[in-house]
This record gives structure tokens, sequence and C-alpha cells, in this order.
């Protein structure tokens, strides 16, 4: 059973995570939520999960839900080396995404968003980031985060929503043009948090500021795509604005990696759109060795990053990063629920917090160590069973 070394913490920077437990025991949980022992009234439903692992459920704290079909056809460009600012500027990136969600009924969004939501819910995934970003107009932006919304009253976990009105720049707008209609727009936004995209494709350090001052005003938290293809010494200015996370950071300058692990601020690493071509890798192990508070998420979207498995994201860091398993866990469980502001309910096993739990089929060890295998055996949510994998015989009585 994973477990934190102290309760009541809101995250936990990742030089610490060594101090993880990973130990024999038994979880209560009563009205939904997580009993401490002696708490337990006598339960209903018993779970022998012993020769396996229980764990809180994993928190995707970055995805692109909703959105509309894939991206298949740009897949060969991008494993053969084409650069995504040149797929890009042919229409392709997140234009085509754009042009597919515009083209799409809302039921076809929330019929496949809601499939993908059973699937991250079979690999583990109690909670999830939705964000908007496909629209590329102002009546799209907002029909995304009310699709959003309508995804979340859906599906069984729990989710949050982002609205990353910054994403792409639309036709007929420069990017200054673009953020005075954000600036409109952000008054009548449904969502916890505001995102930006800074790249050469999409916008600047200087429109990073503008967000930033938004966010504050509106009482939103601040999150931003940045360093991903390029460098541009984006963070301190993210940093500055107060941002809670800063994500991607694949191209990450070495002076500003300090600063980050310092602050408040999330490193949110996105080992899965870094798989194709020649990208970068984030300074994963330089971040957690400075004290980062660090997590992982799947970047689930069409186009770069069409994962939607945290054991997978749990694999891919710890190969690619050189992450012990403990290290990457931290990084789906209570720093991912700290992303999305739910550390306080989510994201850890203690008295108080949401029951929601996974059972694996074997030890944490083996979730990286078999990669690519799915070991979620059996998945809570509020101390129900939710989900059970076809097949699985599970030691489940009444107690």
């Amino acid at each position: 059973m994973l477990r934190l070394p102290e309760h009541g913490l809101p995250f936990l920077r990742h030089d610490r995570a060594g101090e993880l437990e990973l130990d024999a025991g038994s979880v209560y949980v009563t009205g939904g939520l997580i009993a401490a022992a002696e708490e337990d009234g006598g339960a209903g439903l018993a779970i022998d999960a012993s020769g396996g692992a229980v764990l809180p459920g994993l928190v995707d704290c970055h995805t692109h839900l909703p959105f509309a079909g894939w991206r298949a056809e740009e897949y060969e460009q991008k494993v053969t080396g084409v650069p995504y600012e040149e797929i890009a500027l042919r229409g392709g990136g997140i234009a085509a995404s754009a042009r597919a969600f515009a083209e799409s009924s809302d039921r076809e969004l929330l019929e496949q968003g809601g499939a993908i939501a059973l699937e991250m819910l079979a690999h583990g995934t109690t909670a999830f980031e939705c964000k908007s970003g496909y629209g590329l107009s102002a009546e799209e932006e907002l029909r995304a985060l009310r699709l959003a919304g309508e995804l979340g009253d859906r599906v069984v976990q729990r989710t949050a929503s982002t609205a990353l009105l910054a994403h792409a720049v639309p036709d007929g707008f420069t990017a200054d043009g673009w953020m005075d209609e954000v600036e409109r727009l952000a008054p009548e936004v449904s969502a916890e948090a505001l995102d930006i995209y800074v790249e050469s494709v999409a916008f600047s350090v200087h429109h990073l500021a503008r967000m930033g001052e938004l966010a504050a005003r509106h009482g939103l938290a601040l999150r931003a795509h940045l360093e991903q293809f390029s460098t541009s010494r984006s963070v301190p200015v993210a940093l500055e604005h107060g941002a809670r996370s800063v994500d991607h950071l694949a191209c990450l300058h070495p002076d500003d990696l300090e600063p980050l692990a310092r602050s408040d601020c999330a490193a949110v690493l996105l080992p899965g759109a870094e798989l194709l071509g020649d990208e970068r890798v984030a300074p994963a192990r330089g971040l957690a060795d400075a004290g980062a508070i660090c997590a992982l998420a799947t970047d689930l979207n069409p186009g770069t990053s069409p994962v939607l498995s945290l054991p997978l994201v749990v694999g891919l860091a710890v190969r690619r990063y050189g992450w012990s398993v403990r290290e990457a866990l931290l990084a789906v469980t209570l720093n991912a629920a700290y992303v999305i502001g739910r550390s306080g309910d989510l994201g850890s096993i203690e008295p108080g917090k949401q029951g929601d739990l996974l059972v694996l089929d074997c030890p944490v060890e083996h979730v990286p160590y078999r990669f690519g295998r799915n070991p979620v055996a059996l998945v809570l949510m509020g101390g129900r069973v939710v989900y059970v994998r076809p097949g699985q015989e599970w030691r489940v009585g009444s107690g």
C-alpha cells in the first residue's frame, strides 16, 4: 500500500519521494471517505488484495478532452521527422482538430469522450482534467467548456475544467488580437484555470504575462504549456504570475530549473508527447533531485500524445527519466491532484479523503517493470466498485 510520510500534505516535493511508504496494511472506507481503522463500523464489502497492491486512484492532470476524432494521418510524418511546426503550417495539428471539433455534434463529442473515459477508468484513472482549446472561436471555446462540464456529469470519474483559450491563433486574428478576444471571454468561462500555449507557432511570453493577469483578475489558476519545442525563457514569467503548473518543459533552460524547483509551481511532465521524431526529453531527473513538485500526465490528445494509460506513463517515466517507482507514482497521485486543485480530497490514502482506490494484481514495482501491461484489477470510487477487469477472479466478500 502506498502511503505518504505524513498527513495533510498538499504536495510532496520529489526529493522526498523516497519517504513514501510501501507496506502491508488495511484501508477502510465509510460513507464514501477513507476512515481511520478505529472508525470502521464493520464493512459491508471486504476485498483481499494480498499479493497485489492498493493505490490511491490515479489523477490525469493534463488531457485535451473533449476532442473530435484522431489524427492518425499525421503520425507517419511525425515519426519520420517532419517538425510539428511544419505540420501546423500545412493546416494540420491543432487547426485540424479544431475543424473536426466544429464539424462534430455535441452528441458525437460526448460519446467519444465517454468511451475514452471508460478506457481511462480501466487503467486506473479516477480523476482527470478536461481542456478547451480546439474551439478557435469565442463560440466554440465556450461550447468546449460547456461540453467538458457535461462530460464530467456523464462519466464515473471526477473531473476539472481548464480554459485553454490561447492554444493556437485562429484564422483572421493576430496573436495580440486573439488575446483581446480572450480577455473578453474570460469572465464567461466555467473553469478552474486558464491555460496558454507558448511556442513559435502559437503565443509569446508577452501573451503569457497577459494570461497571468487575467487569471489573477478572475480568481482562476494559471497553467501553461511551455518550452515544448524551443526555449523561450517563459518559466520565470509563469512563476512571476503565480502559475499552478508549467507543462512539457522538454526545452527548459538550465537557469530556470532551480527557481522552478524552489517554487510551489508544479512541473507537469508529459513523456507520451516526447516519443515522436527527434523531440527532446524534459530534465526530469534534475527537477526531481532539486526538489520540484513533479507531476506526470498523459497529455491525451489526437495529435502528439494519443495516450490514455497512466500506468504506461509511469513506465515511460521510470525508463526515460530514470525515476524510481515511488517518484513516478507520487507524480500521478498526490502531486497530480495538486495541479487540478484537488489534493485536499484526492491523491493519497489518508482519513477524510475520497475512497477512490485501485487494486493492482501485482506489486507496484511491476508497473514499470512489466512495461505496457495494465496492472489494474479493480477500481473503487467512494468505496464503491466501479470497474472489475473482465475475467478477473478477485477475492471479494462481506465484512
